[in-house]
């Protein structure tokens, strides 16, 4: 099964992909997974990557096609996968399309509000990196580390301003990715605010999978 999935920050489509990729055994590729393992592995896509990254520039359309495309023709991926992160926009997806025929889209969808109180609640620990969440996960002793007792920090990523300004580009950029795949009969709308293990069973549900 050729599966993407997408939604806003904080939507949990990356722990629904992971679950996804256990159950049907078939590779959690993610666009950023994708771009570090080119470069770190020194390829010539990786290392042309690279020098659009360091000049502070986005990788052109045309050069991260040609890195999925890689990613996609690996053995792991010949039974299926879950993509992750990409793409982003309709000329993404239309390039996509002429590389691989995917099965099904699933846009996992939260409110803003919802985003903001999921990702606006973590606090990260600059020692050993584990992530606590106000609401959900808190530490056992406000503003610590349960682990080292360092004081937990707000990411810059987890800035109400950055926050809005990610959520603003994913309204203007991916969400017109819901009529594209709308109109090909592939979109499968997921409810992503009720808890992990519900939103995991409205997913197998509605793909079939037992």
């Amino acid at each position: 099964m050729k599966l993407i999935i997408f939604g806003p920050q904080g939507s949990g489509k990356g722990t629904q992909a992971e679950v996804l990729s256990a159950k049907l055994k078939v590779p959690h590729i993610s666009s950023g997974d994708i771009f570090r393992n080119q470069i770190q592995s020194q390829t010539e896509l990786g290392r042309l990557a690279k020098d659009y990254i360091d000049q502070g520039k986005l990788v052109p359309d045309d050069l991260t096609i040609k890195m999925i495309k890689d990613r996609l023709e690996q053995s792991d991926a010949g039974a299926g996968f879950i993509l992750d992160g990409y793409p982003r926009t309709i000329a993404q997806a239309e390039a996509l399309d002429r590389v691989v025929n995917i099965d099904q889209v699933l846009e996992v969808w939260i409110s803003d509000e919802e985003s903001l109180m999921r990702l606006g609640g973590r606090r990260s620990c600059p020692v050993d990196g584990t992530i606590y969440h106000l609401k959900f996960n808190p530490p056992k002793v406000q503003n610590q580390c349960d682990k080292c007792q360092a004081t937990l920090i707000i990411r810059q990523d987890d800035t109400e301003p950055v926050i809005n300004k990610r959520l603003a580009q994913y309204h203007q950029q991916t969400e017109p990715l819901k009529k594209y795949y709308q109109l090909q009969g592939k979109l499968m709308a997921i409810d992503g605010r009720p808890p992990i293990a519900d939103v995991t069973t409205e997913i197998f549900n509605k793909l079939g999978i037992i």
